[in-house]
């Protein structure tokens, strides 16, 4: 079936025209983005400085008020006017300041409150407001928070400490209305669609914004109002910089001097909608320019491929064996230069062809001769390879019986050596034995001695308690003699007792005397008795002392007769000990002369084993080589006929050239 076949011009504009649309419309969509870009940065840099702009005006009428009120603070404290003349001194000022209507107002620690006259300001608790309580904090008057007055209007009370000299605290301040922050709020945004809204961070309550019904309310994250939950999150977290919440882009700016931070915001929307306008103008002028392109590329496209045409066809031509075309390469282009390379090619080929059909005849002559040659290799290689493969039959029982011995005699190397290491664990071992029964026949020695040395230390030990047992009775004879004298002496104290009663008065001094020796006495005797029964309790004790010490003497010499029998067998024992240790050391040398004598034998062995493997791969090549020389012969045979084939064919396609 005939391929189907196109022009290069529609394959030309069909990868041209897409990569056209495509990089126009990439253009476009660059252009749109960066200007979006750039309007964004814009917009935003525009609504910082319009922000900075109201936090100034802002600071600047806040700063316009304070002034205003120190001013009138310090003259109230350069006059110090009375309690009596305090609220004429307040009616001077009220509603010379149209930002704080209520003018001015003073409350003692002692809970009193003094006000102008016409002032509606009222309050049950003095001490406990919040404008007294702010204002203790401050000399010079300073803003504090936002909070509703008596009359449940939204007020930011401006307090200070008033120093009159007193011992009473007071705390002067005026209240200032929002009214006229929410109008420098409202008022001072310079974008179109825009809106702010002022905040204390104190207690994050909204000071101004443009739905008064927001006015006084504590912003908060979990607000239903994206926008100011998100502007709550960015102020809690002192994150100040401007960013999209919501579809909005927002900006804040903290107002100096104070708490509290403005916060404007514009839809996204509008900064974007000259942005959208743009882009659908870029997209109608790359459509247009889409098109011009188009028929543009067309004209040219045609124009240059046209001399294509021509050598398509000579092409065709030669993809038909016609030699004899003339090529057109007179155009001074790439495609003239294309058209004088195929002249080129066309004299080459007809040349070629021509040594072709030469050189066919040439390769069927010695194609035939190949085939008579490798017919004879094949038989002399088959004849090789026969002989071969009866020597390697040869070399591979040879290397069975060779591998078979080097086997043997590694297992018996490996078994006198295994041998080696047990007489030589066994001889360590018994080397340690040796030295062990040597250790123990000492350790029975420094026994023998330490049991004669207990032995005399027992005698010892009797002769100090016999000692003791003959100072016992000695103290007997002692206490004896005290509790005689303790009796001769209570008589005596009786005797004086009764010559002092006969002496009546005269004799009681000596009788009361009489009385403690008889006393005395009694105690002395009553002790010596105690002692004579605890002497009595030591003279058991020593006893049983003696006798135990006797007993421990004759087990002392039992056993220090059985240390000496242990003595002589470990001396026994050490002798036989020796004695094997010396036999043990001439097996060890015995085994050493059989191990070295079996290692040889294994070396040996190997080495004709190795041998024996080295002939036999030898021979293994040899039978492949002379198979690979038998298999060769066959193939040149076979691509003897196939080149004879080859030439014949080669020698057809040629004929049907036109040259």
């Amino acid at each position: 079936m005939e391929k189907k076949t196109r022009k290069i011009s529609s394959k030309l504009l069909t990868f041209i025209i897409p990569v056209v649309v495509l990089t126009v419309l990439a253009l476009v969509i660059i252009a749109a983005t960066i200007s979006q870009k750039r309007m964004t940065e814009m917009a935003t840099e525009t609504l910082e400085s319009s922000i900075s702009n109201q936090a100034d005006n802002i600071e600047a009428w806040l700063n316009e008020n304070l002034e205003y009120f120190n001013t009138v603070k310090h003259t109230m404290e350069a006059q110090n006017p009375s309690e009596n003349e305090m609220v004429a001194f307040l009616d001077s000022y009220y509603g010379f300041n149209s930002n704080s209507p209520e003018g001015f107002y003073l409350g003692t620690s002692d809970g009193k409150l003094y006000k102008a006259t016409e002032s509606a300001m009222s309050t049950d608790n003095v001490t406990g407001s919040t404008w007294f309580r702010q204002g203790l904090s401050r000399i010079r008057i300073g803003y504090g928070t936002a909070y509703k007055n008596s009359l449940g209007e939204t007020v930011i009370s401006a307090t200070g400490i008033y120093l009159d000299g007193s011992d009473n605290i007071k705390v002067l301040g005026a209240d200032v209305t929002l009214d006229k922050i929410s109008i420098i709020v409202n008022s001072g945004v310079k974008m179109k669609g825009a809106s702010s809204f002022l905040v204390d961070t104190n207690d994050y309550k909204i000071l101004a914004h443009r739905d008064v019904s927001l006015i006084g309310t504590n912003l908060s994250e979990s607000s239903q109002d994206a926008l100011l939950a998100g502007a709550a999150r960015s102020i809690i977290n002192n994150d100040l910089s401007s960013k999209e919440i919501d579809g909005n882009m927002v900006a804040f700016s903290a107002v100096s001097g104070t708490d509290w931070v403005l916060v404007s915001y514009i839809p996204t929307s509008v900064i974007l909608k000259s942005v959208s306008q743009m882009g659908i103008l870029l997209f109608a002028v790359g459509a247009v320019a889409i098109a011009l392109i188009i028929v543009m590329i067309l004209l040219v496209v045609r124009r240059v491929i046209a001399p294509l045409t021509h050598i398509s066809d000579n092409i065709a031509a030669m993809s038909d064996g016609d030699f004899t075309i003339e090529v057109d390469s007179s155009s001074n282009d790439e495609i003239g230069l294309m058209g004088a390379k195929v002249s080129e090619f066309v004299v080459s080929m007809k040349n070629m062809l021509s040594s072709i059909s030469e050189e066919s005849e040439k390769l069927k002559e010695e194609s035939d001769n190949s085939d008579r040659v490798s017919k004879t290799m094949y038989e002399a290689s088959q004849s090789q390879a026969e002989a071969m493969q009866q020597l390697n039959d040869t070399v591979d029982q040879l290397a069975l019986a060779v591998n078979d011995i080097a086997e043997n005699a590694t297992v018996l190397s490996n078994v006198v050596a295994d041998t080696r290491d047990n007489s030589d664990k066994a001889h360590e071992s018994m080397k340690e034995t040796v030295e062990i029964s040597q250790k123990g026949r000492e350790d029975m020695e420094q026994l023998s001695i330490a049991m004669g040395g207990i032995s005399s230390a027992n005698e010892q030990l009797v002769e100090s308690i016999n000692k003791v047992g003959s100072a016992s009775e000695e103290i007997t004879k002692i206490v004896g003699m005290i509790s005689d004298i303790a009796e001769e002496t209570n008589l005596l104290s009786l005797n004086a007792s009764i010559e002092a009663a006969r002496a009546g008065d005269a004799g009681r001094g000596f009788a009361v005397v009489a009385t403690q020796i008889a006393k005395l006495a009694q105690t002395s005797s009553e002790s010596a008795g105690n002692i004579s029964h605890l002497i009595e309790e030591i003279r058991k004790l020593i006893g049983n002392a003696v006798n135990q010490a006797n007993v421990s003497t004759e087990n002392i010499k039992q056993n220090s007769e059985l240390i000496g029998v242990a003595v002589d067998t470990f001396d026994r024992i050490y002798t036989n000990i020796q004695d094997s240790n010396a036999l043990i050391e001439t097996m060890i040398t015995e085994i050493q002369k059989v191990e070295d004598v079996s290692t040889n034998v294994a070396a040996i062995s190997e080495e004709q084993a190795a041998s024996a493997d080295e002939i036999l791969a030898t021979s293994q090549n040899m039978v492949e080589m002379a198979n690979n020389i038998t298999k060769s012969s066959q193939d040149v045979a076979d691509n003897s006929h196939e080149l004879a084939q080859t030439s014949q064919t080669l020698t057809s396609y040629v004929q049907k050239f036109k040259i």
